[in-house]
């Protein structure tokens, strides 16, 4: 009787809810029979019951009760269904793979089943008496129509290139679903970035993320404004639907209140797309870093002459300023066990391993020596100013020399105390390999870096105080038992390692960030 009285009190607390069934009546009854509730069976996990009752709709914990009526489901024989929708980026190639892989690793055999171009199946079943225990269906298309989806209750999980937007999020809400936006009702599978390309044959290398702004408009139009030949530019995206063309408006035409030309040639996949700029020698685009073919990427610069490239370092440590990831949305719904332990398997290091050997940045934590940390110390020399500049400089490399900086890096949303949203998966990811052991004994220090803007002295405190407020962020996510196997600390340089030019937004919101330090 007690254990039904906690779930039903779990039930009216939480709110959670599962997958929707075919409406039945049923009848719960507790072990001792003291309790029973009676209702239509809304949905069932293979662990809970979401019954609407004369009380609400309620979730049953299904180990305190037994089930009598027509709708009760087999406890014996339950097979986890598992709908997920969204990007073909993501779902092509990346997903796929991670079914598989979660399949090897729990003695589960996986087989594909193939329906048409835009929907597969994934069979999961025991190797050793081939009972089916679970069914993830696929529907790959884009961005936008896996959130739709979501919205009309025919998916259980969104693949996304982008974030949500205010609208999708406000919707979300409204039908049960969540705060889509909350740190876990989203996670990074993988890292991507939006490359900007063009022809091999092109002589142009590097461009500012203002100058791509004002070319995605329609203001620039001719190459000779990027000392380029005098020659009218071709703009090429994705399909208006797809989650990389739609960051591109997000991400670099909404800051610059810009809006897309109307020119825009058009490509319904990542291929198409880099085969038409690659043969196109007056082209440019915006692409998929992990699918940019035989195209020219081009630096991001500023008139600092700072140059960032895209590359599997700079996206994993979110140095590159364009850095895409690929995110798996999870509504506030109880999903079946199956299915939960998939998704915690997607942060394991052997998802890891399988996300890079499918042709992804990963996020496994990497430690990078002093040595290999390319233009950014030599950033640090130009800039320091002064003796008070120099001072800080010296300390900076003092501290950090001993040191290897970990791959996992922090920034905020533009103008908010909040991490965005590869942080918020960062501080996840990071705590996990804290409490599995992998920097047990050793330092870790947080190190807060700030824009150039403003006086010095406030943008160390700046600075360190974002370096505390990631720290505090991982020890509340890391069990306490595991804080004191590492010693945690922090330290602050504010602007004396930029890197990129702080007289354009993107710039200061990329100098702008916490790293970490491994002793």
């Amino acid at each position: 009787m007690k254990h039904l009285r906690a779930a039903l009190w779990a039930a009216l607390f939480l709110g959670v809810t599962c997958a929707a069934a075919g409406a039945d009546d049923i009848t719960l009854t507790s072990r001792d029979g003291a309790i029973e509730l009676s209702g239509t069976l809304l949905g069932f996990d293979g662990q809970f019951y979401r019954v609407e009752t004369q009380y609400g709709e309620l979730t049953v914990d299904g180990s305190g009760v037994q089930c009598d009526g027509p709708g009760c489901p087999s406890l014996t024989d339950f097979v986890a269904q598992l709908s997920i929708s969204g990007s073909s980026t993501i779902g092509d190639v990346l997903m796929p793979a991670l079914v598989e892989g979660f399949a090897l690793q729990n003695g589960l055999r996986a087989e594909r089943i193939t329906q048409d171009s835009a929907h597969f199946e994934y069979v999961l079943s025991r190797r050793d008496d081939a009972t089916i225990v679970g069914r993830f269906q696929f529907r790959v298309s884009s961005t936008d129509e896996g959130f739709a989806d979501l919205l009309a209750d025919e998916a259980d999980l969104v693949m996304a290139l982008r974030e949500i937007r205010r609208g999708e999020l406000a919707l979300a809400a409204e039908v049960g679903l969540g705060q889509l936006d909350d740190v876990n009702r989203s996670r990074v599978l993988a890292l991507d970035a939006m490359t900007v390309i063009v022809s091999p044959v092109n002589p142009v290398s590097a461009i500012s993320v203002s100058d791509l702004s004002r070319i995605l408009s329609g203001e620039i139009d001719n190459w000779r404004t990027l000392d380029g030949p005098d020659a009218p530019i071709t703009l090429h995206l994705r399909d208006a639907q797809s989650g990389i063309a739609q960051a591109v408006e997000d991400r670099v035409l909404k800051p610059a209140r810009l809006t897309l030309a109307d020119t825009v040639e058009r490509h319904r996949t990542n291929t198409a797309l880099a085969q038409a700029v690659a043969g196109d020698q007056l082209g440019i685009g915006v692409a998929s870093f992990s699918e940019i073919g035989n195209s020219k990427p081009l630096a991001l610069t500023g008139p600092c002459a700072f140059k960032l490239r895209a590359n599997r370092l700079s996206i994993k440590t979110e140095d590159y300023p364009l850095t895409a990831p690929m995110f798996l949305y999870v509504p506030a719904r109880r999903l079946p066990k199956l299915a939960r332990d998939f998704l915690s398997y997607t942060r394991t290091g052997p998802a890891q391993i399988i996300t890079r050997r499918a042709g992804f940045v990963d996020q496994a934590p990497e430690e990078i020596a002093l040595n290999a940390q390319g233009d950014r110390f030599a950033n640090a020399i130009r800039v320091a100013d002064g003796p008070d500049g120099l001072a800080e400089l010296k300390r900076m490399v003092g501290t950090l020399t001993p040191l290897r900086r970990l791959s996992t890096s922090f920034r905020f949303e533009p103008g908010a105390a909040r991490l965005d949203a590869q942080s918020r998966s960062n501080v996840q990811q990071l705590a996990h390999a804290v409490e599995a052991g992998v920097y047990d004994g050793r330092q870790m220090i947080f190190v807060g870096f700030s824009d150039g803007q403003g006086p010095a002295t406030g943008n160390l405190e700046i600075a360190a105080r974002r370096a505390q407020a990631v720290r505090q962020a991982i020890e509340a996510e890391v069990e306490a038992s595991h804080l004191s196997h590492v010693q945690f600390s922090t330290d602050a340089f504010g602007e004396a390692m930029p890197m990129a030019c702080d007289n354009a937004r993107w710039g200061r919101q990329v100098n702008r960030r916490v790293e970490v330090w491994v002793r």
